[in-house]
């Protein structure tokens, strides 16, 4: 497979309910590599396989987005939030959004457990960024936008930038830059059956 690239609103990726990774080998290990590299390039202090068109559930954080921090570097490979409390607001953006902000209200503690790169089981008890960051990126495996998580005001007065997004993918579409939607679907449907 080649270089994994970002996707954008409306890739059907970013709306794909992630399946459970299955084995971590020197594939799955290349692609988080790939991953750590695009989320710095692009600012980013998380990104998850999904936004790069990879139907799978695990993301990579580092809430420092500084690639010398590796010590803030982590892999989540299968994650699940098994506690949520109290709440809070704060703004959130989206490397598949780019320009889009936003306040999002989310759980001010969490509990998350997952899978590390070694295949070790883990948990953690989260807060602040660190708590936004992974509750963030585990809705982005289930298909869910910060977009999704605004109030009707905010969805509103972004709705002319998502609008943008789609037309700009419909035009690379129309020169063939891109693949259509149905070839799209099926590259993902392709990317599962394989490791499944």
């Amino acid at each position: 497979m080649s270089d994994l690239k970002i996707v954008y609103h409306p890739h059907p990726a970013l709306r794909w309910k992630s399946k459970d990774v299955t084995r971590i080998d020197a594939q799955l290990k290349e692609w988080i590599g790939q991953m750590f590299d695009l989320m710095y390039e692009a600012r980013g202090i998380g990104l998850a396989a999904n936004q790069v068109a990879l139907p799978y559930r695990l993301f990579v954080i580092n809430p420092t987005g500084d690639r010398d921090d590796t010590e803030m570097e982590q892999v989540f490979i299968n994650p699940q939030i098994t506690k949520r409390n109290g709440s809070e607001e704060g703004e959130e953006g989206c490397l598949s959004l780019p320009e889009l902000y936003g306040p999002v209200t989310r759980a001010e503690k969490i509990v998350v457990e997952a899978f590390d790169l070694s295949g070790e089981e883990f948990a953690m008890e989260l807060t602040g960024i660190h708590s936004r960051v992974v509750q963030h990126e585990s809705d982005h495996l289930d298909g869910v936008m910060f977009t999704d998580r605004v109030t009707d005001k905010v969805k509103t007065g972004l709705s002319p930038l998502l609008e943008d997004l789609e037309q700009q993918m419909a035009h690379q579409q129309d020169k063939g830059d891109l693949p259509d939607e149905d070839a799209m679907i099926a590259e993902l449907k392709r990317l599962e059956a394989e490791r499944t």
